[in-house]
């Protein structure tokens, strides 16, 4: 145990010191020298930026320590689908391959705004990673988050619109309260039929999606700006608005969401009753009810928990990134998730450093297209290689443990 601590302290001790010149390179668009580093200390959001980059550098360590050898897979995995991706780029567009990977793999880290964009973009995938691999470890395939995102920002959008007269930490709580609660009860509704009705939760999820856009796409459309352009509500009151954590970017407070939600859903897992049950019903269903285990208690608390995480993300996009309700607050955040849950084994400590390394692919895709006039559809085709590696690397360890169920019985 004292070694494991002493691990640990040297691991954020690394995470500390990499984060300088990481900070630097972001703040004065690269390292040159010592000038950069003043350049860099300079600016009033030097420290914020190092805390962040260095609880991103802890994430990645994090995962490494709660996968162990399976991070080489995870890795091999993306890294073989960059390089299939780089080789139809080469194929495509020659003169331009190589200037457009340097901006996909560096261009998140390039300027302020860029980073902001990807720490933006990782913490609401995070938040509904950690609900599908919520869902996932019981071994139900529950794709309600997109519909829950949605309610949930539609509820949050709605208290900070019309609830007026109180003072910013109550506004604000109330207003992330709410979106939270309703993407709770939103999944509770295919929560109960699937433990006591028996119905497909994929089938249930899926079509509660469009009836959840369509009841944000009806209030919305009556709470719209008249005689606007665009469909999407007023800007928020400042009392409704996550405190932002640097000047002139969307980077809030929600990174805290982000840290506290994967340590919540770790613990709840890990060492609680409900978590035995869960992961007990996720390893084998049949065992679990025979030792006494009520799988609808626990069907209903992981969909239920899965839908206040989903809400929790919407409230954040809407009172965090667009401090509005626009028409597409969303826009497929469900599917990539899911890569990101996978790719992390469900395993919440590990989520945030998954959610962070794809949200690099995103973020990057569209500089990449900007700065190498590259359609950014080659980082879709990067997108589907690394859930069609992913896929088959799962096939092959079913395979070798059949193999080596079927050598055990021969025997």
């Amino acid at each position: 145990m004292r070694y494991k601590w002493l691990i640990g302290a040297l691991g954020v001790a690394l995470a500390l010191m990499a984060a300088l010149p990481l900070s630097v390179h972001v703040l004065a668009r690269g390292i040159r020298g010592v000038e950069s580093f003043a350049q860099a200390a300079e600016s009033a959001s030097f420290g914020v930026v190092w805390a962040i980059n260095a609880l991103v550098l802890l994430a990645f360590g994090l995962f490494i320590a709660q996968t162990g050898r399976e991070t080489w897979r995870v890795l091999g995995t993306v890294a073989l689908a960059l390089l299939i991706g780089g080789l139809i780029l080469l194929i495509l567009s020659p003169q331009r391959a190589a200037d457009a990977y340097v901006a996909l793999l560096s261009g998140p880290l390039s300027r302020l705004n860029r980073w902001a964009t990807w720490i933006d973009d990782a913490i609401s995938l995070t938040l509904v990673a950690l609900a599908i691999a919520l869902v996932f470890k019981a071994k139900l395939f529950s794709l309600g988050a997109e519909g829950q995102i949605f309610l949930g920002a539609l509820a949050s959008g709605l208290v900070a619109l019309f609830v007026e007269g109180l003072p910013t930490a109550l506004h604000l709580s109330l207003a992330v309260g709410a979106g939270a609660l309703v993407g709770l009860l939103w999944g509770l509704i295919p929560a109960l039929l699937r433990a006591y009705l028996g119905a497909n939760e994929l089938v249930a999820t899926l079509m509660l999606n469009p009836i959840a856009a369509l009841i944000y796409g009806f209030v919305l459309e009556r709470i719209r700006l008249p005689q606007s352009g665009i469909i999407a509500s007023a800007f928020f009151p400042e009392t409704a608005l996550l405190p932002r954590l640097i000047p002139a970017t969307r980077v809030t407070s929600a990174v805290l969401w982000a840290l506290i939600a994967a340590l919540a859903v770790w613990w709840l897992m890990t060492r609680t009753p409900f978590g035995y049950a869960l992961r007990a019903m996720g390893a084998n269903a049949d065992f679990a009810r025979y030792g006494g285990i009520r799988l609808e208690r626990v069907i209903v608390g992981a969909m239920a928990l899965s839908g206040l995480l989903s809400g929790l993300a919407g409230s954040y996009l809407a009172l965090g990134i667009y401090q509005r309700l626009p028409l597409a607050v969303s826009s497929g955040l469900t599917f990539e998730a899911i890569v990101a849950a996978l790719l992390a084994r469900n395993n919440p400590l590990a989520v945030p450093a998954m959610a962070l390394l794809y949200s690099y692919l995103r973020v990057g895709a569209p500089i990449m297209q900007n700065d190498a006039a590259v359609s950014l559809e080659i980082v879709r085709i990067i997108q589907a290689l690394i859930i069609l590696l992913f896929t088959a690397e799962g096939l092959l360890s079913l395979w070798e443990r059949r193999r080596a169920v079927a050598a055990w019985k021969a025997s």
